[in-house]
């Protein structure tokens, strides 16, 4: 019997950004005891990379590899080779995970709780229980970390839509608008701006 929570094939259910830097600093806080979980947040929503490739990514991958060094792996999704550059953040977390136990190279970075790599319906699971225990409101999963990267990527720090219309691999500018969650309150807000 097909569960009726699951979205019927080939629609999307919609996710949203962690918008709020003060939400994002709760989650890392309410995670600073769990290196795991800790680390998957922070590479999340630090790196565009989906829960798909965050949960194939393995030890050997990342275990050398410093602020700046970029992540070499293939996108589950699509197929494609990939370059991602950790910042410093991203390299912490995962020398703070790989510090804590004794891991093979070809082992997953994230382990589930029997061993294996961790899935992303877990992941899903996992975003969507961090959110909850620090009250967020809206819709929240897996993919709320990639949307947060960029989210903040536009807000936070300006970067410019052709640019993260190529991070995220979309045809088109407002795909990527779409996908950022742009509001039609700020589209209208710019026509107050008076000249």
């Amino acid at each position: 019997m097909p569960n009726p929570n699951h979205p019927v094939k080939d629609s999307q259910t919609k996710v949203d950004p962690i918008k709020s830097i003060k939400d994002i600093k709760s989650i890392k806080k309410l995670l600073k005891n769990n290196l795991r979980d800790y680390a998957l947040f922070i590479i999340g929503v630090n790196t565009n990379l989906r829960a798909s490739d965050l949960v194939n990514i393995t030890v050997q991958q990342v275990q050398d590899l410093k602020p700046g060094d970029d992540l070499v792996l293939t996108e589950q999704k699509t197929g494609k080779g990939r370059r991602i550059t950790l910042n410093a953040v991203c390299v912490a977390a995962i020398e703070n995970l790989l510090g804590s136990q004794i891991i093979e190279d070809e082992a997953p970075l994230f382990k589930s709780r029997k061993g294996g790599k961790l899935c992303v319906q877990s992941v899903h699971r996992l975003v969507k229980g961090w959110c909850k225990q620090i009250n967020l409101t809206g819709n929240y999963g897996s993919h709320s970390l990639r949307k947060t990267w960029g989210y903040h990527q536009r807000v936070t720090f300006g970067a410019d839509l052709p640019t993260l219309m190529v991070c995220f691999n979309h045809s088109t500018q407002r795909q990527t608008l779409k996908y950022l969650c742009v509001q039609p309150g700020e589209v209208k807000a710019i026509y107050q701006n008076e000249i």
